[in-house]
This record gives structure tokens, sequence and C-alpha cells, in this order.
């Protein structure tokens, strides 16, 4: 969250709380905690107040998937005004809530949820409560479409040409960014993404240390996200690290939820959730990969193009994964900047058909160990006799001398390249 909207959330929330006499949090509609409002009263020390599900939210400002769907089983997804949800110990809510749906022009942005007492609320301060819902509506849609600006003018930067189209580009996100465009930043690259629409992705409140976040094209078909990510140092990317693995959780809890199908309920929960139900379409087969750090934004272009390569890295060789950085994938710095044709050498296309994926698994298993047949044997559980049997038959399929250190270095990066 942006510090511009944080503080006009807290006073907002606080107003609420002061209003009904009970604490009030709210949470935007991916269920993110955004504020939370301690109402100053002897029942608010009432331990039972802080059952599992509402500690989960304070302490890590986010609720699972398993009990956003659960919640908004009970209609808050659609409904105008407030709802009444029962306590229910063996789902961990111990204290039954009062759900004020945050919406904005009919849409529904977030919830501010309340601790039901007996008698609780009345009618008539609950109507006032929902006029500050109103209120925090137009507030969380003021931020959404800055948040959609910023992720417009980042994604010109990361498309842009080289050269004055790409520095006017960047001239514009800097502006945007205002302070924030001199801070250290990285990016991260999340693929494959399900769809180009902005719709579908994330709000960057939701990303930890995200400032923008874009969807771009990715190969000849697919899409990938990009996420802005601010820092305190250039040497120290772990906010980077961080946001790439929530994403990436995010999107298994997800897809896990769905491909449960417990139901309709549990479908249009999942549906409903926003960026979670979009994550939830994305292909098994994802991973994320982080840029180097800069100081500022002159190169945000180089440092898409290593954040993605990192990801094309990460896909190929689950070693480096599930979020690979540019610094810590080696020989892939290189081969990721090689074209297509590149896994397609003449010598060495015959060894990539299906007819003969076994020994090219034992030509890349003896490139990693050096040309130690010991160790490689070992590494593939295989007799060393049966070993130089197949290396030679990868000699005479390629016509490449494993003696020779040129035709090694040709085979291994084009056994390397292919996995790209």
């Amino acid at each position: 969250m942006t510090s511009e909207f944080k503080g006009d959330y807290q006073e907002l929330v606080d107003e609420i709380s002061e209003l009904l006499g009970v604490p009030a949090t709210l949470e935007n509609r991916d269920f993110e905690l955004l504020a939370f409002g301690a109402y100053d009263s002897e029942g608010d020390l009432d331990p039972s107040a802080l059952d599992p599900v509402r500690t989960r939210s304070i302490l890590t400002r986010r609720s699972t998937s398993a009990v956003r769907a659960w919640f908004e089983g009970f209609g808050i997804t659609r409904a105008t005004g407030p709802v009444r949800i029962p306590p229910t110990p063996e789902a961990g809510v111990y204290r039954g809530r009062i759900c004020l749906p945050v919406r904005h022009r009919g849409v529904v942005l977030g919830y501010v949820w309340l601790l039901d007492d007996d008698p609780g609320p009345t009618d008539a301060q609950l109507a006032a409560a929902m006029g500050v819902a109103g209120r925090i509506g137009a507030l969380l849609a003021d931020e959404a479409q800055a948040g959609a600006g910023l992720g417009r003018e980042l994604r010109a930067v990361l498309t842009a040409e080289p050269g004055w189209h790409r520095d006017a580009a960047v001239a514009e996100l800097r502006t945007a960014l205002g302070a924030r465009a001199d801070v250290p930043h990285t990016l991260v690259c999340v693929a494959p993404w399900p769809s180009a629409d902005p719709d579908d992705a994330p709000s960057p409140r939701t990303v930890p240390h995200a400032t923008a976040l874009c969807t771009l094209p990715w190969g000849t078909a697919g899409h990938s996200l990009a996420v802005l990510v601010r820092l305190r140092s250039t040497d120290v990317v772990t906010p980077a690290l961080t946001a790439a693995a929530r994403l990436l959780k995010d999107a298994e809890e997800a897809r896990s939820a769905a491909a449960r199908g417990a139901g309709a309920r549990t479908a249009a929960a999942v549906a409903a959730a926003g960026f979670a139900g979009a994550a939830a379409l994305v292909a098994p087969g994802r991973a994320a990969g982080v840029g180097e750090a800069r100081t500022g934004l002159a190169e945000l272009g180089a440092v898409w193009q290593e954040a993605a390569a990192a990801t094309r890295a990460a896909l190929a060789e689950p070693r480096f994964g599930p979020v690979a950085e540019w610094a810590h994938i080696g020989p892939y710095r290189l081969l990721t900047a090689l074209g297509p044709e590149a896994a397609h050498d003449r010598a060495v296309s015959p060894l990539l058909t299906p007819a003969h994926r076994e020994l090219a698994r034992t030509a890349e298993a003896y490139l990693d160990c050096a040309g130690q047949a010991g160790r490689t044997a070992a590494a593939l559980g295989i007799h060393r006799q049966t070993l130089y049997y197949r290396l030679s038959r990868v000699e005479q399929l390629t016509g490449l001398d494993l003696d020779d250190g040129e035709d090694r270095l040709l085979l291994h990066m084009a056994l390397k390249r292919a996995r790209l």
C-alpha cells in the first residue's frame, strides 16, 4: 500500500471503530489486511477476540484461501449491506463477525470486519458505518486507478525499443513515481501468466514491496507478469525474492483450491477472489526470476531481460527454481541470450530426437561431471562399460569428438540450450 493512502485508510477505520464502539479491521477483496482499528475498552482485552483467523490476519496481514472461501460462502461479495456471520469454532472463528462490504460504483473492493457482540451495533450505527465504508471504497478505487496508471507506464518502458522512445517512457514513469523513482529497484518476472488482461493481475498493494506491475508477452502466445520491486540497497534483493515467492505461493494455493473442486460454492469463492482466482488458471510449470538491482529507472530494460532470463532458467532447470536470481544462473546468462535456432545445431540435432533421449541425458551428465567417467556412471546408476558404449554412440550420431574441448563445449551448450 502506498503511504499516500495508508494514513487515510487508518483514519477511516478508526472512525468506524469509534462510531460502533468495537475494533474494526479493513481488508481488500483479496483479504489482505490494510488497516486495523484498536478500540480502547475493557472488552477488547478479552482473549477470545483473538481467535485463530483474526490472529493470523493481523500478524501475517493476509488470510488463507480456505478462510476466504469460507467467508465468501456467506455472500459477502454480492452484499450491499452488513452481513452477520455466526461463530464457527471448527473453522477457527470463535467470535461472530459483522462484515461491511466496501463498494464503489457497484463493485466490491474490500471488507470492514467487526466483532459481533450482544446486543451489537444498532441499525442506525451500522448505516453510519456503511457511509464511512463508502468513503473507503472511493479511496480504494482511486488507489486502484493510480496503480493501473503505473502499470501502463511500466509496460511502456519494458516494451519500448532502446533509444528515445524508451527514454521518453522512463521519463513518464519517473514523473509518475516521484521521489520513489530514485530508490534502488529490481524487476521480478513470473511466467507463464494466464492472461494479458490487466484485470487478471494482482494489485501492487497485495504484493510485498511492489511499486508497479503489468503483464507482458511470453514466448509466441503466452504472457508473463512483471513486478517493479523497491529495495533498500542494491546489495540485498530479499524483498524481490519475497515478492516472487509470495506470487508463486498464492498462485499454487488458488490452483489447488480450484483443483479440489469441492462443489459450486468453492468454485464461486475462488472465482470471486480476484487475483487468486486468476492465478488458479496458471499452469503448474511456472517459475519466477529476479534481475540485478539498479538505482533509478534508466536500466529497467536490461533488468527485465535479466529477470526473464532467470525465469527461463528456472523453468528449464528445477535446481534454480522456483525463484531464480540472474546472478546465480551461471552459464544460462549466456545461453538465454542465444536465439531459438541455437538449439538446433546441425551436428547435435540428431541427438535431440525422442529416439535418443537417453543418449542425450548421458552426454549431458558426462559433461556436467567434467568428463569424469566414474562420477558420471555413479550419477546415472550404470556400469562404466555401459557409459563408454553410450558415449561412443553419441560421437557416431553427432560426429563430435568428446576428447576435444571445443566439441565438448558445443555439445554441452546445445544440450543446455535445448532445455530452454
